[in-house]
C-alpha cells in the first residue's frame, strides 16, 4: 500500500461505468422479469454497492476508505440492447474513491451477466471505465495565468552558514511542481529589519510569499510579528486550518505562530521552519493557493 499519513482528508468522489450487451429477447425478459433468476437490475444494483464496501478486501493495495456514499443506477436500453451500468461514490479522505467506483461497476456487470446467463450465452461485458473524479491536490485547477512564488528563510544560523537550508529548498521545489514560477529562495537572520525589508522587497516581484521559520515562542522568533505589521489584511482561515492540519500530526503545532495575510497584490503566509512542518503546511494549503490569488486579483469566489 501507499503511504497516505501525510496527506490530509478533503472530500473525495468517483463515477464510473459499465455496460452489458445482450440479446433483444433478453431485454424483453428483463421488462417482464419472466427469469430463473428473478429481479436482475436490483440484485445486480445491491451486488454493485456491497462490492464498493469490501473493495480493500478485493483489491490487495486498496486502502480501507469509510465511504459515506454508494449509489448504483442501472438502464437498459432496448434500441442497443444495453445495459448501462453507472457506479457514484464519495468519501471525506485522504486517499480518492476510484477503485471503489470501479469495483462497483464492475461487479454489478458481473452480477447481471450471471443473473442473465440461464437465458443468454452471447452476454458481453464491455467498456469499465472511470468517468471523473475530484478530490485532493490534483483536483486543483490551474489559473490562467502564471503566478510568481518567492521562498523566504527566516534563520540566524543559515543566514550565518553554520547550517544548511533545508526547508527553503523543500518549499520551493514543492511550489514549482504545483504550478508556481519560482524565485531563488532568499535567506535573512532572525533580526526585525532585514525579516521586514526582504519581505517588503518581495512583495514588488512575487504573487505568494512563504516564509520558514521565526514563528515560534522564542526570544528570536520575529517572523509573525512583522508579517502582521506589513499586511494590510489578515488571512485568518489560512493560519487557523495550518495550524488545525499540523496539530493531527504533531501537538507542538499549537506552538506556531503562523500569520497569514495580503499586502498589496501579494499573499504573505508565514510557516514553521522545520522541512516537516513547512511541507505539511503546503499541503494542507495547495487546493486553495491558485483560488486565493485569483481571489486577490479581482477574479471573485
Amino acid at each position: 500500500m501507499i503511504d497516505i499519513s501525510n496527506k490530509f482528508p478533503t472530500l473525495r468522489t468517483a463515477v464510473a461505468c459499465a455496460q452489458v450487451k445482450m440479446s433483444p429477447e433478453t431485454v424483453l425478459k428483463i421488462s417482464s422479469n419472466d427469469l430463473p433468476k428473478r429481479d436482475p437490475l436490483t440484485v445486480a444494483r445491491i451486488a454493485g454497492i456491497q462490492a464498493a464496501k469490501k473493495t480493500c478486501d478485493i483489491i490487495p493495495a486498496c486502502h480501507q476508505v469509510p465511504v459515506d456514499y454508494i449509489d448504483v443506477n442501472i438502464e437498459i436500453s432496448a434500441e442497443t440492447s444495453t445495459a448501462e451500468i453507472s457506479s457514484a461514490v464519495k468519501a471525506e479522505y485522504k486517499t480518492g474513491v476510484e477503485m471503489e467506483a470501479l469495483t462497483a461497476a464492475s461487479v454489478a456487470a458481473l452480477t447481471l451477466y450471471d443473473m442473465l446467463k440461464p437465458v443468454d450465452d452471447s452476454i458481453i461485458i464491455k467498456e469499465i471505465k472511470l468517468k471523473n473524479k475530484t478530490g485532493g491536490i490534483r483536483s486543483v485547477s490551474k489559473p490562467d495565468r502564471t503566478y510568481k512564488a518567492a521562498v523566504l528563510v527566516v534563520s540566524d544560523s543559515t543566514s550565518a552558514g553554520e547550517r544548511q537550508d533545508k526547508s527553503g529548498k523543500a518549499a520551493s521545489r514543492f511550489l514549482n511542481d504545483l504550478g508556481f514560477n519560482t524565485l531563488p529562495v532568499e535567506i535573512v537572520s532572525d533580526d526585525k529589519k532585514e525579516i521586514s525589508n526582504a519581505l517588503l522587497t518581495l512583495v514588488e516581484k512575487a504573487d505568494l510569499i512563504v516564509t520558514s521559520g521565526g514563528t515560534g515562542l522564542g526570544p528570536r522568533d520575529n517572523t509573525c510579528g512583522i508579517v502582521k505589521e506589513i499586511i494590510e489584511k489578515e488571512a485568518v482561515g489560512i493560519a487557523e486550518w495550518v495550524r488545525a492540519y499540523g496539530r493531527l500530526k504533531t501537538p507542538r503545532a499549537i506552538l506556531s505562530g503562523s500569520l497569514a495575510g495580503v499586502r498589496e497584490k501579494s499573499l504573505i503566509i508565514a510557516l514553521p521552519g522545520s522541512v516537516a512542518g513547512v511541507m505539511e503546511s503546503l499541503e494542507a494549503l495547495a487546493p486553495t493557493l491558485f483560488h486565493a490569488l485569483d481571489m486577490i486579483n479581482g477574479k471573485g469566489h
